[in-house]
């Protein structure tokens, strides 16, 4: 597996695992597959599991790369320090790879706060990479006009016709790493025409086109943990194919396929 490599030279692998609703069974069984890199938070409630997988599969921590990210009520300059330290007993560790602000406050003020404890943290070494999720670029200008420690990784919903061409461009521009969460759409590009017909065509599934897709943009996807082995090993294949240029244009221009209706300015839409 390819890595990228951030703009603090920090490398992470192309490929990462969300642990949203995963269980213990689900983490175990991607540490057995060969899964480097680990997407949880506080409020997935599943750092423990992380911990536990890695005392039953004998893994070493410095085998694996684990994200986290301070939750709404965590935020502010002493909550974030004590989320931090939460964050590292339950994972077991004196350090992160990745921590992320998980939603951007309404004021920016507490956002600022937050990120400035996460600052210290990072001088201190016990957080390698800085990052925001849920922020648009409007959010994270805010955050880089003011930071001491520039953001390396940005995480927002995208996938095939749900791209956010703008702030993808802006995190691109900035030398964010964009990371894709739900980058299968929740499912729901399994029942679209293009996806369909482009898995016949390259012999692969339509998750893999979707995941190779977001490889192609730059962008690092973070699918959820499965516990079916078939589908991991389909994960790791989705690296080793291409899809054509025009073929990549036709998914950059399909219709839109619907969002998860979270959006960081207003109230969640049920879809």
């Amino acid at each position: 597996m390819k890595n990228f490599r951030l703009n603090n030279n920090l490398e992470i692998p192309e490929l990462g695992f969300g642990t949203y609703k995963a269980d213990l069974e689900a983490i175990k069984l991607a540490l057995e597959n060969g899964v480097k890199y680990f997407d949880t938070a506080s409020f997935y409630n599943t750092e423990k599991f992380i911990c536990e997988a890695l005392k039953l599969t004998g893994k070493k921590r410095e085998e694996i790369f684990i994200a986290s990210k301070i939750w709404k009520n965590e935020m502010g300059y002493e909550n974030a320090l004590a989320a931090f330290n939460r964050t590292l007993e339950n994972l077991g560790t004196d350090y992160l790879d990745v921590y992320m602000i998980h939603w951007p406050d309404k004021d920016m003020n507490i956002n600022l706060e937050t990120w400035q404890a996460m600052e210290e943290l990072y001088f201190q070494g016990k957080i390698k990479a800085l990052g925001l999720s849920n922020f648009l670029p409007y959010h994270a200008e805010e955050i880089i006009k003011n930071c001491k420690v520039f953001p390396s990784v940005a995480q927002l919903e995208f996938h095939p016709g749900h791209t956010q061409t703008f702030a993808l461009n802006y995190f691109r521009e900035k030398k964010i790493l964009l990371q894709a969460w739900s980058p299968l759409a929740r499912g729901r590009i399994f029942d679209d025409v293009l996806i369909s017909s482009l898995s016949e065509k390259y012999n692969v599934s339509k998750a893999q086109i979707c995941l190779r897709f977001c490889l192609y943009e730059g962008v690092m996807p973070l699918p959820r943990s499965s516990l079916k082995i078939e589908r991991l090993q389909e994960y790791f294949d989705s690296l080793e194919f291409e899809i054509s240029p025009e073929d990549i244009s036709r998914i950059e221009n399909m219709p839109p396929l619907g969002w998860g209706g979270e959006h960081p300015d207003r109230e969640r839409v049920k879809n």
